[in-house]
């Protein structure tokens, strides 16, 4: 079995693969993306992962571990393997405000982006994902709301123990939860 963490950018993946490199589960990562300000805790990916659509045969080697998988290259995942997906769901007015914070921070922010469009190609690239998804007799999929899992961290780490089938320390993983790190809070009400 390949546990798999995934969602959109911004969306809680990192705290995620923290959380579960807490609660004893192995992580496929390699250090090569370091903390910074908009991740200050790390990011946990793996970059040849990002080979996955011209190289299948390579999610081998995330066997009995997990790895963080954007969304986006989910729908390359080969069908010779069992996949537990946990994909982080947070409200998109967030997520925006989240990569527009980052991108200002990186010198790179357009202010004349039309976040409306990015906004849809957001949704429809979900719904896509997920009817893949569902499709998929050998994938097995945990949607967790991103406000759930910093509300009821330890409920949400015994959540995922059941769901993966694994002895995981749940104490540990719900100790990862940092809410001063939820920094788009004001905006996200702003949008609701």
């Amino acid at each position: 079995m390949i546990a798999i963490v995934s969602g959109l950018p911004r969306s809680g993946t990192s705290l995620m693969m923290q959380m579960l490199a807490a609660g004893g589960m192995t992580i496929l990562a390699d250090g090569e993306r370091r903390a910074d300000a908009d991740n200050p805790k790390g990011y946990l990916e793996w970059e040849r992962i990002k080979q996955l659509p011209k190289e299948p045969a390579l999610i081998a080697e995330a066997e009995g571990k997990v790895v963080k998988v954007i969304s986006q290259l989910l729908l390359s995942l080969p069908a010779d393997h069992e996949y537990r997906v946990i994909f982080m769901q947070r409200p998109l007015p967030e997520v925006m405000a989240s990569q527009d914070e980052m991108l200002r921070r990186r010198g790179t922010y357009d202010p004349k982006v039309d976040t409306s469009a990015v906004i849809s190609a957001f949704r429809d690239h979900l719904y896509e994902v997920h009817v893949r998804l569902n499709s998929q007799p050998n994938v097995k999929v945990l949607r967790l709301p991103y406000h759930d899992v910093l509300r009821e961290p330890k409920a949400t780490a015994e959540k995922i123990a059941q769901f993966l089938g694994v002895v995981l320390n749940t104490d540990a993983m719900a100790g990862q939860v940092d809410d001063t790190l939820y920094r788009q809070r004001q905006k996200q009400q702003e949008h609701a």
